[in-house]
């Protein structure tokens, strides 16, 4: 799937306490805490994204907190569910890549949107759509990242599914 880029300040907390700094990259640009704070952000975004139920199978996954990159590998069943777990990975704090290897059918990918303060589903789906009230298949697309169509933030990346005609 390739190389997604998020923002860095905007996502799940995932790493609390001392590993939220030891997974955050030092002045010098080189990862404080070494391999190990990267294997612990590695595991907690792993287990964000099994919690997600996407069917992925031999998931791994590998931060790198001196670039913010997560990679992932392993299968996924469907494109969707390997644009959702980059959208998983991408969307934690700290994570500015997912380089996404996971192996998937062919499909066409989906657009994606950064959601910028102001934004609703149903302003998103005007945009892509034309029809403000076909936001519930960008909510659709998006679950079980989101809960609900109004707990969206800014920052965050959303894909865009493809509507049939």
């Amino acid at each position: 799937m390739g190389l997604l880029s998020f923002i860095k300040e905007a996502g799940e907390k995932l790493f609390g306490g001392s590993s939220a700094h030891a997974a955050t990259p030092a002045a010098g640009g080189a990862a404080t805490g070494g391999g190990d704070a990267n294997t612990a952000a590695g595991n907690a975004i792993k287990t964000y994204i099994e919690t997600q139920n996407l069917g992925l199978t031999n998931l791994a996954v590998a931060y790198d907190a001196g670039s913010g990159t997560v990679t992932l590998s392993g299968s996924a069943p469907s494109q969707e569910a390997s644009e959702k777990a980059s959208l998983a990975a991408g969307n934690v704090a700290n994570v500015t890549h997912v380089d996404n290897q996971l192996q998937a059918p062919a499909a066409e990918p989906a657009q994606y949107h950064d959601v910028v303060k102001g934004d609703t589903l149903s302003a998103i789906s005007k945009k892509y759509y034309g029809d403000a009230n076909k936001y519930n298949a960008i909510f659709e697309a998006n679950k079980p990242m989101l809960s609900h169509p109004d707990k969206i933030y800014p920052g965050q990346k959303l894909r865009i599914p493809k509507l049939d005609k």
